[in-house]
């Protein structure tokens, strides 16, 4: 009798493990056919209005330059993903590249289209609302909220060696140009202490409210040099994430992150 009460136990627990694990891979399928379904709907969105937008002016070409190389890496990272948070990446790398589509609408002077999901890399680092221009180791930098000759180069927020750089119109893409010169992190942080610094105690000065704890987080990160990849845009994205450094690696490592080192910017 008590074998037979022994028995009937085992077999119970075997049942509710083998539902238990049945349930549970039903679970994760669902989770990543959601991903994967989140990810191509924002990666065929950006398709479709690479598609559509056209422009001559420098900043609306180097904005649609700069989406067609997101929507390049979403693809080659739409293909190789295979869980939710690599195609959590390829979902991102999506945004950032209509992020560029908003830019080059705006520069066109036509409506930018609904606000998109925020960007995780571009948390804290708030957006330019004054314009500024300062001179560093004998050139001349600009940025402002609104696009222009002088600042043909859109960024849509993130961080530069833990500091947040916020959204804006760019005179040159400093953070590329300053490695390439060799100056290296020292020359870009000169650059980024001389652009942004003011704003730290004064997030009027230039900036939206969001920059000022952006700053304090920057500062905790680089501190640390811990999980971002360089100090850029956080652990997903760094370089050493589900699909590594380079254009795959979102903002991570060297200069805002390969997707910005290799590309128009």
């Amino acid at each position: 009798m008590e074998f037979a009460l022994w028995l009937v136990l085992i077999l119970l627990l075997g049942g509710a493990f083998v539902f238990w694990r049945r349930g549970s891979r039903s679970r994760r399928s669902n989770e990543l056919a959601d991903a994967r379904a989140e990810a191509q709907r924002w990666y065929e969105r950006l398709g479709g209005q690479l598609m559509n937008l056209h422009g001559d002016a420098p900043a609306v070409r180097q904005a649609l330059a700069d989406a067609g190389e997101r929507y390049n890496a979403a693809g080659s990272q739409l293909e190789q993903a295979s869980t939710p948070r690599q195609f959590g990446l390829a979902r991102e790398t999506a945004l950032e590249g209509l992020a560029y589509i908003r830019a080059a609408r705006t520069a066109m002077g036509i409506d930018p289209g609904p606000e998109l999901p925020p960007l995780a890399s571009a948390q804290g680092a708030g957006a330019l609302t004054k314009e500024r221009q300062v001179d560093v180791q004998g050139q001349t930098f600009r940025a402002g909220p609104q696009p222009g000759n002088a600042t043909p180069y859109y960024y849509p927020g993130g961080r530069f060696q833990g500091r947040p750089v916020p959204a804006g119109w760019y005179s040159t893409p400093w953070w590329k140009t300053a490695l390439g010169a060799g100056v290296g992190v020292v020359g870009g942080m000169l650059i980024a202490d001389a652009l942004f610094s003011p704003a730290f105690a004064d997030p009027g000065y230039g900036y939206d409210a969001g920059y000022q704890e952006g700053f304090g987080d920057g500062q905790d990160f680089g501190d640390q040099g811990g999980d971002m990849g360089g100090g850029d845009a956080g652990g997903d994205f760094g370089g050493g994430g589900d699909f590594g450094g380079g254009d795959f690696g979102g903002f991570g490592g060297g200069d805002f992150g390969g997707d910005f080192g290799g590309g128009d910017f």
